[in-house]
């Protein structure tokens, strides 16, 4: 299945996408893409529907984040051998874990803003994993069980705050609309093997990033059954997985976002995103 939230921001309802591409209301079925509708259970009664008697959606829709009321956005660093060496990174041992602020969160299309202040505003793509099962302490061979779907997700990253200002990553990947998550997410059953995902990104029609899953350091098995040692996962939270070479601080010289720039961004079976560049106003 593939789920969506579309809608005002702020006021998105839940639906899906039906096999002809179409938009189907979910409304009289699930209040929302939540902690009930990603649980095994809700899955289950979500897939046993025929999308063909929901309310069809027409005209152009908004797409907000395809999950609703994240409690945790955790971000993997450096989980690409390639990354890590055009960062001048040693390859992690164990996972890079840190935190992305909620707040961050907006739909696959929304614009992103460039912080005030800011003058290294980079990209990175990522495959976003979504879990629909509270996990605590679970085993490599389970930890997939745990999880509801897949997102695209683009972990912006302010390189100034994030390497320069002292203390943690998190000042550098949380500020508003650094956090575009979606346009849906793609239930477990559509996506066999997380580990054979080509992903890509584009800055004004330029492709940057074109990696795939197979090179990850740590595969998404192994980073929810890692994090689920240190903290319980609960449905809904996402897990950023990292991102391939071809960010704006590996570039020679380095390349960082403008007001103005495009950004377009995908994964294969995920779908794609596209966000416009915007300078910050004091009044945002």
């Amino acid at each position: 299945m593939k789920l969506v939230r579309y809608g005002t921001a702020g006021k998105e309802k839940p639906g899906l996408i039906d096999a002809d591409g179409a938009l189907r209301d979910l409304s009289s079925v699930v209040h929302d893409i939540d902690t009930q509708a990603l649980s095994r259970e809700g899955r289950a009664r979500l897939a046993a529907i025929d999308p063909q008697s929901l309310p069809l959606v027409s005209g152009e829709q908004r797409y907000g984040a395809p999950v609703a009321h994240v409690s945790k956005f955790i971000c993997v660093g450096l989980n690409y051998s390639e990354h890590a060496a055009e960062t001048n990174a040693p390859i992690p041992e164990q996972p890079i874990l840190f935190m992305k602020a909620t707040s961050a969160i907006m739909g696959p299309n929304d614009d992103v803003i460039i912080p005030q202040g800011s003058v290294k505003t980079d990209w990175e793509v990522e495959l976003g994993v979504v879990i629909g099962e509270t996990a605590r302490s679970v085993s490599v061979e389970q930890a997939l069980d745990y999880v509801a779907g897949y997102v695209v997700v683009n972990d912006l990253s302010e390189r100034e705050f994030q390497l320069e200002h002292g203390g943690q990553w998190v000042k550098g990947k949380s500020c508003d609309t650094f956090g575009p998550i979606g346009p849906w997410l793609v239930t477990t059953d559509e996506i066999p093997d997380p580990q054979n995902l080509s992903l890509w990104l584009e800055v004004n029609g330029h492709r940057y990033q074109n990696g795939n899953t197979r090179t990850m350091i740590f595969g998404v098995a192994q980073l929810v059954s890692y994090i689920s040692r240190y903290m319980t996962l609960l449905p809904g939270d996402v897990i950023s997985t990292g991102t391939p070479s071809g960010v704006g601080l590996g570039q020679k010289p380095p390349t960082y976002l403008r007001p103005g720039d495009t950004i377009e961004l995908g994964i294969d079976g995920l779908s794609t995103q596209r966000q416009h560049v915007l300078a910050h106003h004091n009044d945002q």
